[in-house]
C-alpha cells in the first residue's frame, strides 16, 4: 500500500502503471484482432474472441492491482454472489463520472464475462485504447441529433443497424453488454435543464436496451441493475488515480427481462414502445428511490 506517498505522487505512479497496462495488452489485443481481420472464419474467430477476452480480464484485474495500490477504498459491494462468467447478461447502471467504468470492471471481473460498452464513433480515435476498443467488437455509435435527422433521414436507423451487427457478434461468446440509460454522466445542471422527475438521475432513454434486448434477448438470461454510490460525490478520473475515493457503494439486483420484450418493435409499435418506456420508469423509480437510502447509510463526512 502506498497510500502513505502524497497524492499527487500517487496520482503520477498510477497513470504510469495504467499507460504500461494499456501499452503492453493493447500490442497483444491488436495483433490477435489482425489475425481476425485475416482469417474472418468462424472456427478461427470463436478462440481468437476468448483469448482477446481472456486478455481483456488480465487488463481489468491489472487496473484492480494498481488501485489497491495508491488507495485504501472501502467497496461495499452486494448482490454479486450468484452470477456466472459463463452467462449473457445485459447490465444497466446510473453514470455519474469515467470512474463508474473502472469500478464496474473491478466489481464484475470474473463474476460475469468482460463488459462490453456502446461507445461514441469519436472515441475510436483515442490513441492505443480506441483501437482496442475496436478489436475487441466494442460497438461504435455516432448518435445523430435530431436536426440532422431531419436534414438526412436516410441515416436514421444507423445506430439500431450497428447495435444489431455487434448484439450478433457477441452471441458467439458469453458476453455482457452494458447500456447506460441516461446517456450521459449526471449533473446537477443536465439534472435541472431537463427537469428530470427523479431526485438523483437524469430521464432513462429505452431506445438503446430494447434494441439490445430485441437483438440479443434470448441469449440474454437476466438483466443486471446495478445502483453506484460515492458518499464523497462522483469523483474525477484524477481522484482515482491519486487515490482520493474514500468509498465506493454498488448494489447489484439481477432481474428477469420479460419474454415480451425480446420480439417486439420499439420503433414502429406505440403500445410496445409505451410498455418498454413503463419498465424502464419503474427500474429509474426504484434506483433512485435506492440512492436516497443509500445516502442515509452512507452520509458524507
Amino acid at each position: 500500500m502506498l497510500n502513505f506517498l502524497p497524492s499527487a505522487l500517487r496520482g503520477l505512479l498510477s497513470s504510469l502503471l495504467l499507460l504500461l497496462n494499456v501499452l503492453l495488452l493493447g500490442a497483444l489485443i491488436l495483433s490477435l484482432a489482425v489475425l481476425k481481420f485475416l482469417l474472418p472464419f468462424k472456427a478461427v474467430r470463436g478462440p481468437l474472441d476468448r483469448v482477446i477476452n481472456a486478455l481483456g480480464q488480465i487488463w481489468v484485474g491489472n487496473n484492480g492491482l494498481w488501485m489497491g495500490l495508491v488507495q485504501r477504498t472501502q467497496w461495499q459491494v452486494q448482490g454479486t454472489e450468484q452470477l456466472s462468467p459463463r452467462g449473457w447478461y445485459l447490465v444497466s447502471s446510473n453514470h455519474q463520472s469515467w470512474v463508474d467504468i473502472l469500478v464496474l470492471q473491478k466489481v464484475f471481473l470474473g463474476r460475469i464475462p468482460f463488459l462490453k460498452f456502446f461507445l461514441k464513433q469519436q472515441l475510436i480515435f483515442v490513441p492505443v485504447i480506441g483501437l482496442v476498443w475496436w478489436a475487441m467488437d466494442f460497438p461504435f455509435m455516432k448518435r445523430h441529433s435530431e436536426a440532422f435527422l431531419k436534414k438526412h433521414p436516410e441515416k436514421r436507423g444507423e445506430d439500431q443497424a450497428t447495435t444489431r451487427r455487434a448484439c450478433e457478434k457477441f452471441s458467439l461468446v458469453p458476453t455482457s453488454v452494458i447500456n447506460f440509460l441516461e446517456g450521459t454522466r449526471f449533473t446537477q445542471a443536465k439534472h435541472d435543464q431537463q427537469g428530470s422527475p427523479f431526485q438523483h438521475l437524469l430521464k432513462p432513454k429505452a431506445g438503446g436496451i430494447a434494441l439490445a434486448i430485441n437483438a440479443m434477448g434470448e441469449k440474454f438470461q437476466s438483466l443486471l441493475d446495478v445502483t453506484i454510490f460515492y458518499p464523497d460525490g462522483p469523483p474525477s478520473f484524477w481522484d482515482l488515480l491519486a487515490g482520493r475515493v474514500r468509498q465506493i457503494v454498488v448494489r447489484v439486483n439481477e432481474l428477469p427481462i420479460p419474454a415480451e420484450f425480446v420480439n417486439g418493435d420499439y420503433s414502429g409499435d406505440d403500445a410496445f414502445r409505451a410498455r418498454m418506456q413503463a419498465w424502464v420508469q419503474n427500474l429509474w423509480q426504484a434506483k433512485d428511490a435506492q440512492l436516497a437510502q443509500l445516502r442515509l447509510e452512507y452520509p458524507h463526512r
